[in-house]
């Protein structure tokens, strides 16, 4: 898929490697299942929003840890695979990736998802390679390498450069890069301290300048507040075969849609495609079906 004009963007966050599995549903404690299914891809917010932003049309670039052991062959190969470049913040490390290990239940899309994300490999902002921003048009931060986004995001901003968080939980830290950020587009999970529903949480953003915030709920209207207007945008209705990953490739559209039309109208076209997405196991056969 192409557009009449391609956008470079840069995805900051987690790269992990993602196994997984589709079965009649997620094991019980000494059960073992037999996978009807399986793929193996790289994975994490900010990866897979970088795939669906390339897909789209345009350049994208991930900022993440990845380094030397063997496994990361299988995630370098993959993003090779969807034109999705990679900055290593820590190129040197042999430690085995972050592995994400999912169980998708066939008959209804949900997901079970065990991993370790970034926790153990927090790296300084002292390794964010120079001209890191050099020709970006739009930066991503999932929060997952938290000194490092917030310092791209304020990098970001003194360049006039339109930052977005994906705002999938709220993990500590957050509050460093919320000041700098333009669309903070948020799961219904993500609470921050002291948030306990859906508008405290839109007023708690709103209250850092935040122009432009956005809500999704899954399947359910996403709820949004733009420039002190607020409302909702109904989501396509699909039969689910899978919602692992909807939401990264949500925020991927995004971010290519949001250099072209409108908040809303870009909100409107991101559901459109991870609708499309979750018609399709794993991550990536939603793009090899084109």
């Amino acid at each position: 898929m192409t557009n009449d004009k391609s956008f470079y963007g840069l995805f900051v966050g987690l790269v992990t490697l993602d196994l997984i599995y589709l079965a009649d549903s997620a094991p019980r404690n000494n059960q073992k299942i037999v996978a009807a299914d399986y793929t193996v891809a790289a994975g994490g917010p900010a990866t897979n929003a970088a795939v669906t932003f390339s897909y789209l049309g345009n350049q994208a670039q991930v900022l993440g840890v990845v380094g030397f052991h063997p496994m990361t062959q299988l995630i370098r190969q993959d993003l090779a695979n969807y034109k999705v470049a990679i900055a290593d913040l820590d190129s040197s490390t042999t430690t085995a990736p972050p592995v994400s290990s999912i169980i998708v239940t066939q008959a209804t899309g949900e997901r079970a998802v065990v991993s370790i994300n970034a926790v153990k490999n927090q790296i300084s902002d002292a390794y964010i390679p120079a001209n890191i921003l050099q020709n970006v048009d739009i930066v991503l931060i999932d929060g997952h390498q938290m000194a490092v986004g917030s310092a791209i995001a304020q990098m970001a901003k003194a360049k006039n450069i339109p930052v977005a968080i994906d705002g999938g939980s709220w993990k500590p830290g957050f509050e460093q890069i919320l000041p700098f950020v333009d669309y903070a587009v948020c799961s219904a999970n993500f609470y921050p301290p002291n948030c306990y529903t859906t508008e405290e949480v839109f007023a708690y953003l709103h209250a850092f300048g935040i122009p432009h915030i956005a809500i999704t709920h899954g399947e359910k209207p996403i709820q949004y507040l733009s420039c002190d207007q607020t409302g909702a945008i109904v989501v396509p209705r699909v039969q689910a075969v899978d919602t692992l990953g909807a939401g990264d490739i949500f925020h991927g559209a995004f971010c290519n849609y949001i250099l072209r039309e409108s908040f809303n109208d870009a909100l409107a076209q991101a559901a459109n495609t991870a609708a499309d997405s979750c018609q399709f196991f794993g991550t990536r056969r939603w793009i090899d079906s084109e």
